[in-house]
């Protein structure tokens, strides 16, 4: 067994080999020795190197001692007391065995990930029978998420708290079961297909950006080395077999050093002084820095932490942490951190400063300068984006009854996994998967007499599977927004686009906070423009946006058969996520590449959609210079709702029902 898995490690690109990355690879190595750190989150573009970095610190960790065939590797020296495979097994066996790499794919389900309780025959036969998950795999090993962003929401949340109690706990219809889970998380994502959400960022310990290499020379070493890999994978990892050994060795020493290492409280002053001016919230920051700047001291093999070991793990702590909008880009400038730490070094060696001194008057870093705002309105025919507000809610009910995955906050659904609400019961269609427990005793209790007479068992209750009922659950999706923006040239009469786009920042920052995907369109001229295909960032949408000209004809018939194009292809490929058509327009059609009356090619395309139940909203940007219903009878053929641009602001419904309030109480009286 050890010959064969190290056979499969000779294949992996050995961690020594990659090129540059220090940040990246210090970040996994820290986490390799200390665990406790709390994993890491790796953002950067595709191809580099994010997955070889993670496969070889894999291969490069030291062996550990398993119980053969236990789905838990347990320990032999002390083993999972509740392990059904160890528990009593005076036979049991170890082999030293490389550490695991688990990989958690994108469509991974909840019950794939934590394991499964079989309900059915906890019920029928009284048994407790538990099916290990993907966190049982990846106990005492490597679990690696690629495009963790794209992971759902709820099994985020299960991983990072498994993750912070090093245990993994699954509870069903009243049955339990827990199971050590500690292992080291590494995540990784591109930033273009959209961030995680800010509560679940902040639980990766570090967070590192891949660094762009643009030198030629080092680009070329690094397709010289993936060239010799390739080539021959077993004459090139020889050649870094020294530095590979050199790393191990420096890992393991670390680990028996690390608990002898101390950080002095001047120090810790210090980490959370430069958390606090950093406005990082909640204390997590400080926690992790302390625990990463006393493994570096380890790595290194120094027996006290330093000033310098600190700020070399704080950007990495910090550069997820820190406030700033949904929309901003993650930005830690290390020459004003190493500046703030030469102010603070300095307030702290002050003869008067035993307590925490006032840094009331030590200025606060400059925001930098947002080069999309300073560049805007450069061109006159780029009209400037409006102020953003709090959209009204805009909940919307699936038109159709299938069963979707349970992430987002817009639509309700029917849902298939167990985080819906519980709204009806109904015979199972195969394997029982959500039991329904009420339902399926309504149905056994009639019977209970004339079974319990014919029993060979001593149960309590005898439940037939033909009793057995499956739940229905309703719960809110994610939607895919489509975004169709009119940029003619009647949108820049009396400052339109500018409040239109206002207008789409606000449903933009409500897409974010909703989970859902979005897409761009465009029209002006004789033409419409796909300016965003469906993506997870938001980010993106805006800065399509705030580049995007405005003048010509009006081609909307254009864009809605673009937007249709682009509904037909997402609900082929993702049937989970419902459409959401957002038309922002005063509806003016004066164009049609199809050569017809413009406007009645446009309601012929609404009609389509229609016809496909395809929900939708159509934003009146100029309400009352729209005499003649045009944006009305859009939303009409849509068979979606018609609001006024004004209209969708939060605090306008607010005013409206306290309106209604004041009114009532005037006739009250």
């Amino acid at each position: 067994m050890t010959q064969s898995s190290d056979t499969a490690q000779d294949m992996i690109f050995p961690f020594s080999a990659i090129v540059g990355q220090e940040r990246m690879k210090l970040a996994l190595v820290l986490n390799a020795i200390n665990p406790g750190i709390g994993g890491v989150l790796i953002r950067g573009e595709k191809g580099t190197a994010k997955s070889t970095a993670a496969r070889s610190l894999a291969a490069l960790l030291p062996e550990l001692d398993v119980v053969t065939g236990c789905p838990y590797s347990c320990d032999p020296a002390s083993p999972f007391e509740d392990c059904s495979f160890c528990s009593g097994n005076e036979t049991r066996h170890a082999v030293r065995r490389r550490v695991r790499l688990v990989e958690l794919p994108v469509s991974a389900t909840e019950e794939a990930v934590v394991g499964t309780l079989d309900i059915e025959s906890a019920i029928r036969d009284g048994r407790r029978r538990f099916e290990p998950g993907l966190l049982a795999s990846a106990h005492r090993g490597i679990l690696y998420i690629d495009e963790v962003n794209l992971l759902n929401d709820h099994v985020v949340d299960v991983l990072l708290d498994s993750a912070a109690m090093s245990r993994n706990f699954v509870e069903r219809e009243g049955i339990s079961f827990w199971h050590p889970a500690q292992f080291l998380l590494i995540g990784t994502m591109n930033p273009e297909e959209g961030d995680l959400r800010p509560q679940f960022i902040d639980r990766f310990g570090l967070a590192v950006e891949i660094e762009h290499i643009s030198d030629a020379e080092r680009r070329a070493e690094i397709v010289r080395r993936r060239i010799a890999y390739d080539a021959d994978p077993a004459a090139f990892r020889p050649l870094w077999q020294e530095a590979e050994m050199d790393e191990r060795n420096k890992i393991a020493s670390a680990k028996k050093l690390l608990p002898s290492v101390v950080l002095d409280d001047a120090t810790l002053i210090f980490i959370s002084r430069l958390c606090a001016e950093h406005e990082v919230d909640g204390l997590r920051a400080d926690i992790v820095i302390y625990k990463a700047s006393q493994t570096l001291a380890a790595y290194r093999g120094h027996a006290q932490v330093t000033v310098d070991d600190v700020l070399e793990v704080a950007e990495m702590a910090l550069l997820h942490r820190m406030r700033r909008q949904p929309f901003d880009d993650p930005e830690l400038n290390r020459e004003k951190l190493q500046e703030m730490a030469e102010d603070i070094l300095e307030n702290q060696q002050q003869p008067d400063n035993k307590n925490q001194p006032d840094l009331g008057d030590t200025p606060p870093p400059e925001p930098p300068q947002d080069e999309d705002q300073a560049d805007s309105g450069s061109d006159e025919n780029v009209f400037q984006t409006g102020d953003s507000f709090q959209v009204r809610p805009l909940n919307l009910r699936a038109l159709d009854q299938r069963q979707r995955a349970s992430y987002g906050r817009r639509t309700t659904s029917q849902v298939r996994d167990r985080r819906g609400r519980y709204v009806d019961a109904v015979l199972p269609n195969g394997k029982v998967t959500d039991l329904a427990l009420d339902a399926t005793l309504r149905v056994a209790a009639p019977f209970q007499r004339r079974r319990q007479a014919y029993a060979d068992n001593d149960l309590a209750l005898q439940v037939e599977p033909w009793d057995l009922r499956q739940k229905v659950r309703e719960s809110r999706v994610g939607n895919l927004v489509v975004f169709v923006v009119d940029a003619s040239g009647s949108m820049g009469a009396q400052q339109r686009m500018v409040a239109t786009k206002g207008a789409v920042i606000s449903l933009l920052l409500d897409a974010y906070q909703r989970r859902d995907r979005v897409a761009m369109i465009a029209f002006r001229g004789t033409s419409s423009e796909v300016v965003l295909p469906p993506t997870g960032s938001a980010k993106l949408a805006q800065d399509r946006l705030d580049a995007l000209p405005t003048g010509g004809r009006t081609p909307l018939a254009d864009a809605l058969l673009d937007a249709r194009k682009i509904i037909s292809q997402h609900r082929r490929r993702d049937p989970d996520t419902p459409p959401l058509l957002v038309v922002v327009s005063d509806c003016r059609a004066n164009f049609s590449s199809r050569g017809g009356d413009p406007f009645e090619d446009a309601l012929r395309v609404c009609e389509a959609f229609r016809e496909e139940k395809v929900q939708s909203i159509v934003l009146d940007p100029a309400p009352r210079s729209n005499r003649f219903g045009l944006v009305q009878t859009i939303a009409d053929a849509l068979g979606g709702e018609y609001i006024p641009l004004q209209e969708l602001r939060a605090d306008a419904i607010r005013s409206a029902v306290r309106g209604v309030i004041d009114q009532n109480k005037d006739s009250s009286e």
